[in-house]
């Protein structure tokens, strides 16, 4: 392993880490403008909607580098959405409650993502102009 090969892979860490510091931050601040059931639903969706942005962003403009595409999307969305706290939640909420709650998260996540597709490809159609 080259000198350069290190101050690669700690750059990549380095990166993870703030991203991974930005999203718990955020994730946090969400449950406490949003507390329960709520601040978990809207840190999912808004995740669904990041991540699907970012991996279609760079299929089809590729205007972020791939050092933004880490921070964004194994830094910052790793820590930000949470699958933990979205099934703990479920299972101890009343069974209707926790029937609405994965079918909210799923839709929406899925929904979130397609909306993210929908943005890069409007940003493509706009950078083809």
């Amino acid at each position: 392993m080259t000198v350069r090969d290190r101050f690669a892979d700690t750059e990549v860490v380095i990166l993870i880490v703030i991203g991974g510091f930005l999203g718990a931050n955020a994730r946090y601040g969400i449950g406490l403008a949003y507390p329960g059931l709520t601040g978990t639903f809207v840190a999912n969706v808004t995740g669904s909607f990041v991540l699907g942005f970012v991996v279609y962003e760079a299929m089809y403009t590729d205007y972020l580098t791939d050092r933004g595409r880490l921070l964004v999307s194994t830094g910052f969305l790793s820590s930000y959405t949470t699958y933990s706290t979205f099934a703990y939640q479920t299972v101890t909420a009343e069974p209707l409650f926790g029937l609405i709650n994965v079918v909210a998260n799923y839709s929406f996540g899925f929904a979130g993502v397609v909306l993210g597709r929908w943005v890069a490809l409007r940003i493509r159609g706009a950078s083809r102009d």
